[in-house]
This record gives structure tokens, C-alpha cells and sequence, in this order.
């Protein structure tokens, strides 16, 4: 089975030649590439969260296989769904879903289910895709799509992915991709303030801090729950710091700062 793009033509050009043109308008050819276990990028339409994303990635080493973290913006099927799925279609071409690397992970994770349904309508994890296929040749990955939980069950999912990681040799061409975008809807200044908190807690790779300052500053980062999992993934591979390599917010596109979403692009090494 192979999935179709849900979202081509709206986030992003559904003609390969328009979008291979947009994503190399991105990439900055220029960046230094940091050897990653994981990465935080947005997934907002391109004209305003391209750049972030763009950035991110050429900032990082290509590897052969990605886990790429999602939230479930529709709340459709599992809480957290993995593809079963063989292959995903772009406008460029189809992207290979690493069996291997999936069974594993669905044996160690109690909470990851093979499930489709939450990826049909979601269009968090296949916008990170054309920046991959722009910038190698070659990879695989793993779509999980995740909906709210706790923080036990972030910690221990994050975990799992980890060691299924290591159980298939994978930990040196692995990386963990978590696809978030910041505040949503308001003022500059205060997405501004409310983004800082949040990713001074994830430069700390600290996801309970992550959770907590999300919970109690009321910080609508959509895909906090794939950070986390990220950051306790990461940690377990050897991670030890992490680095912001841009922000900015849709205000900086459209020039309207009055109700704005915020875009982080951050490695973790």
C-alpha cells in the first residue's frame, strides 16, 4: 500500500518541477552539517515555515533512515500510529517506509500501533519529506503519528524507538525527526516570550520541563508530544546538547504581527 499526498498544492506545489524549485529556494547550501540524533522542524505551508525547515536540514549529515514524529491534528485512529503502509508518494517520488526498522519498533513500544487512519488527512510528517528528497539521494523512514498522552508514556515511547534503533544496528544512521510548529494565533511579542520558554526547555533536552512550561503557560505548540518523545529518544541514543539554528514566525512573511505562529528549527546532537 502506498499513501497518497494529502496536503500537494497546499502546503506545498504539487508539480515536481515547482516544488523542487521551492525547496532549493530553501536549502542553504552554505551550512554547516552537524552529525544529528535528532531534530525539531515545522510543518506549516512552506511560504511560511520553509525557511525554518530548509535551514534545519541542510544543517544536519545525511543518514539513511529517519523517524519522523508527528501530532494528529484530525484525532483520527491510534494515539500513536505507525504506518503500515510500504511507501509514501510526493510530488517527486515515492519514499520507502522501512519495514525493519517499524516491526522493531512496534515490538518494543507498548503504545505504538500499526494504524494508517491517523496519517490519511495529517500533513505534519510528509511536508518534512521533499526537504529529505531534495537534499540526498536516498532513505528511508518510519511515520509515527502522535496524539496527547502523559509524560510517563512520551518517556517510555521515546525510549522504545531508541532501542528498537539499536536492536536493528541503526543508532549511527538514525535520525529522530519531531515536527512541531510553535505558538499559534497570537501577538508577536507574546509568542515570542511564550516560544523562548519552550525551547530553552528543549535545548536542556528536558522534556518535563518541555510539558510542564506547555501545560502551565498554556503554550499551543502543536507537536510538544513529538518533541518529547523525541528529546527521551535522543538521550537514550547518546544525546548531550542541542542548538537553535532559527526562529521566526509567520508575522515575518506576511508582515501581520497581530496574531502570528511561531517556527523553531533546533538539532540535537
Amino acid at each position: 500500500m502506498i499513501r497518497n499526498p494529502a496536503v500537494a498544492g497546499q502546503f506545498y506545489p504539487e508539480s515536481k518541477t515547482s516544488l523542487l524549485r521551492e525547496v532549493e529556494s530553501l536549502i542553504d547550501s552554505k551550512a554547516i552539517k552537524s552529525d544529528a540524533i535528532g531534530v525539531v522542524s515545522p510543518h506549516a505551508g512552506y511560504v511560511y515555515s520553509g525557511s525554518v525547515a530548509g535551514s534545519v536540514f541542510s544543517s544536519i549529515k545525511p543518514k539513511g533512515n529517519y523517524v519522523i514524529l508527528g501530532p494528529n491534528h484530525t484525532g483520527l485512529g491510534e494515539r500513536f500510529g505507525l504506518d503500515k503502509g510500504r511507501a509514501w508518494k510526493t510530488p517527486m517520488a515515492d519514499v520507502r517506509v522501512n519495514r525493519v526498522l517499524a516491526d522493531a519498533i512496534i515490538d518494543r513500544s507498548r503504545n505504538i500501533k500499526y494504524d494508517s487512519l491517523s496519517h490519511a488527512h495529517e500533513h505534519s510528517i510528509e511536508v518534512q519529506l521533499p526537504f529529505l528528497q531534495v537534499l540526498q539521494e536516498d532513505f528511508e523512514f518510519v511515520p509515527i503519528c502522535v496524539s496527547y498522552a502523559d509524560l510517563d508514556a512520551y518517556i517510555l515511547t521515546g525510549k522504545a524507538i531508541a532501542e528498537a534503533i539499536k536492536d536493528v544496528k541503526l543508532q549511527k544512521d538514525t535520525v529522530i525527526v519531531a515536527s512541531s510548529d510553535m505558538t499559534h494565533y497570537e501577538p508577536q511579542e507574546d509568542a515570542r516570550k511564550k516560544d523562548s520558554l519552550a525551547i530553552e526547555a528543549i535545548l536542556a533536552l528536558d522534556e518535563k520541563s518541555l510539558v510542564d512550561r506547555v501545560a502551565e503557560m498554556g503554550i499551543t505548540m502543536c507537536g510538544f508530544a513529538p518533541v518529547a518523545i523525541m528529546l527521551a529518544a535522543a538521550k537514550e541514543l547518546g544525546a548531550s546538547s542541542a542548538r537553535l539554528v532559527r526562529y521566526q514566525t509567520s508575522g515575518d512573511t506576511s508582515g501581520d504581527y497581530s496574531s502570528v505562529v511561531g517556527y523553531a528549527g533546533i538539532i540535537v546532537e
